[in-house]
């Protein structure tokens, strides 16, 4: 089986429910639908960059209180024209909020940016509401772009979650690698922009092979972790021992 290492070293992260490519917006969604959260939840936005997940958050609950935070410089940060949210400068590293500011944190294509993930990371679980989600995606086997510094493996990224006393409850496929190289050589026409919504020629692939193979949602999840060029992640702080 392809990736069955990987699916050893993540069990049960890996769901078994469905085996459709999984947005970060989508876990977001997820947690705003719980019945048990906050009437009022709390979300940052880390590495907000234009601001423009205040839109998603807004649209599945008005009451939601976003903050985006982001550093001073970058290119999606100089796209920013918005004034009508609240928008917080840091360095990277330190969050400059109190502990337990926020029930969710959303950090969708961020980490393969951020210089020193450890420091943030442990940052991220000390703003968490114990509660608390954390939901986002990040680069697998992505080419280099708009300043990427790391590319993550889902298990790479499972062992630096631990180590900032965040337990990794699920990853999920994105978009493969090959569709992302060819959006990127080819100068990223529209015509990729169909492989957000669909399902792309290589998962595809996967797919068609799974049926005669009798593989169930975990095996094709793992096949499509293994050639992501993207995946999600949801993660929740580690609970202290009562």
């Amino acid at each position: 089986m392809l990736g069955a290492d990987l699916a050893d070293l993540l069990g049960s992260r890996i769901p078994a429910d469905h085996s459709r490519s999984v947005l970060a917006d989508e876990l977001a969604a997820r947690y705003l639908a719980r019945a048990d959260r906050p009437p009022a939840p709390r979300v940052l936005d880390l590495g907000c960059g234009a601001g423009d997940s205040v839109d998603l958050f807004r649209s599945l609950e008005p009451r939601v209180q976003w903050t985006g935070a982001d550093i001073e410089q970058s290119p999606e940060v100089a796209q920013r024209t918005r004034t009508d949210a609240e928008f917080v400068t840091f360095d990277g590293e330190h969050l400059p909020f109190a502990d337990r500011s926020f029930d969710l944190v959303y950090c969708k294509q961020v980490l393969e940016h951020v210089r020193r993930p450890e420091p943030l990371l442990a940052e991220v679980a000390r703003v968490l509401d114990p509660g608390g989600w954390l939901v986002g995606s990040t680069s697998h086997l992505e080419a280099f772009h708009s300043r990427s510094t790391f590319n993550y493996t889902p298990y790479g990224l499972m062992l630096l979650l631990e180590h900032a006393r965040l337990d990794l409850v699920e990853v999920r496929p994105v978009i493969d690698a090959f569709t992302l190289i060819a959006w990127r050589a080819l100068g990223t026409p529209r015509f990729f922009y169909r492989w957000w919504a669909r399902e792309p020629p290589p998962y595809r692939a996967i797919s068609l092979i799974a049926g005669p193979a009798r593989w169930d949602h975990r095996t094709v999840n793992t096949a499509k972790l293994v050639l992501s060029g993207q995946f999600t992640f949801l993660a929740h702080p580690v609970r202290a021992p009562e």
